[in-house]
């Protein structure tokens, strides 16, 4: 049973920092892609920063470049995203997904949920 499970959200004034959690069970780690995505009410979801959990490739909305990290401890089987310099249009909800490497692990601005295979329940980011 695949289950992500996200954590580290909250309130913080502009130009704050705050990182998120997503610890991974259920699957074979590193044969997998993970993104960070976000979501306002009433708008797509949209890509945040990807992974490619074999290889440690990354990649970044253009919005977030510069500010955002997302990295990994393969030990521990949890994916980061340290957010630094937060804008307040950074609010949002913040989710963590997983999807096996062939399917590709680039950030696209709106995201077509069932193109990732597994979505953890979120966590607010409130700027």
């Amino acid at each position: 049973h695949v289950q992500l499970v996200e954590s580290g959200g909250g309130s913080v004034q502009a130009g704050g920092s705050l990182r998120l959690s997503c610890a991974v069970s259920g699957y074979s780690y590193s044969s997998y892609c993970m993104g960070w995505f976000r979501q306002d009410p009433g708008k797509e979801r949209e890509g945040v920063a990807t992974i490619y959990l074999g290889g440690g490739s990354t990649y970044y909305a253009d919005s977030v470049k510069g500010r955002f990290a997302i990295s990994q401890d393969a030990a521990k089987k949890t994916v980061f995203l340290q957010m630094n310099n937060l804008k307040l249009e950074d609010t949002a909800m913040y989710y963590c997904a997983a999807r096996f490497w062939t399917r590709g692990c680039t950030v696209v601005q709106n995201v077509h949920i069932p193109d990732w295979s597994y979505w953890g329940q979120g966590t607010q980011v409130t700027v």
